[in-house]
C-alpha cells in the first residue's frame, strides 16, 4: 500500500506539483512547491496570449491553447518548469515512502511502525495512517545493587 501511495503522490505532483505532498498530508511543502511552480508559470508562460483566447470551451480550443504555450515558451522556461515538477514529484514520492530528509527526530517520541511519523502514545491507532497499534507495556524495572 504505501508504494501505491508513493506512485500515486508522484502522480499527482507530476500533474500539479504540491499535490502529492497534500496527499501526504505534507502541507508546507505542498505551498511551497505549488507557490513557485504557479508563481514560475505566471513568469515564464504567455498568458497574455492564453487570455486573449478566451476560455476552453471545447478538445480543439484546448489543443490549440496548448500550441500556443508551446510555441512561445523559450527552452529555458519549459525546463525549468519541468524540473519543478520532477523534482516535487521525487520528493513526494520519498516522503510517501517516510524517507527522512535528515531531520533530527528525538528517540524518546514514539513513531508508528508502519508510517515512521510521529503518534500520541495515549492513542490506540496512528492519527496518520490510521494503523492499530498494539498497547506498550511498562517495562519491569529491575533494581541492580
Amino acid at each position: 500500500m504505501t508504494w501505491l501511495r508513493a506512485i500515486f503522490a508522484a502522480g499527482l505532483s507530476v500533474i500539479m506539483p504540491g499535490a502529492g505532498h497534500a496527499l501526504v498530508r505534507d502541507w508546507l511543502r505542498a505551498a511551497v512547491f505549488a507557490g513557485l511552480f504557479l508563481a514560475a508559470s505566471a513568469f515564464f508562460l504567455p498568458l497574455d496570449q492564453l487570455t486573449a483566447a478566451g476560455p476552453i470551451t471545447s478538445v480543439d480550443q484546448a489543443l490549440e491553447q496548448a500550441t500556443v504555450v508551446a510555441e512561445n515558451t523559450d527552452p529555458m522556461a519549459q525546463f525549468l518548469l519541468s524540473f519543478l515538477s520532477l523534482f516535487a514529484a521525487i520528493d513526494a514520492t520519498f516522503r510517501a515512502l517516510s524517507y527522512s530528509s535528515g531531520e533530527g527526530t528525538d528517540a524518546a517520541e514514539p513513531t508508528c511502525p508502519e508510517c515512521g511519523k510521529e503518534i500520541d502514545a495515549d492513542l490506540e491507532f496512528c492519527h496518520w495512517c490510521t494503523t492499530r497499534l498494539e498497547p506498550v507495556e511498562p517495562e519491569a524495572e529491575t533494581n541492580d545493587v
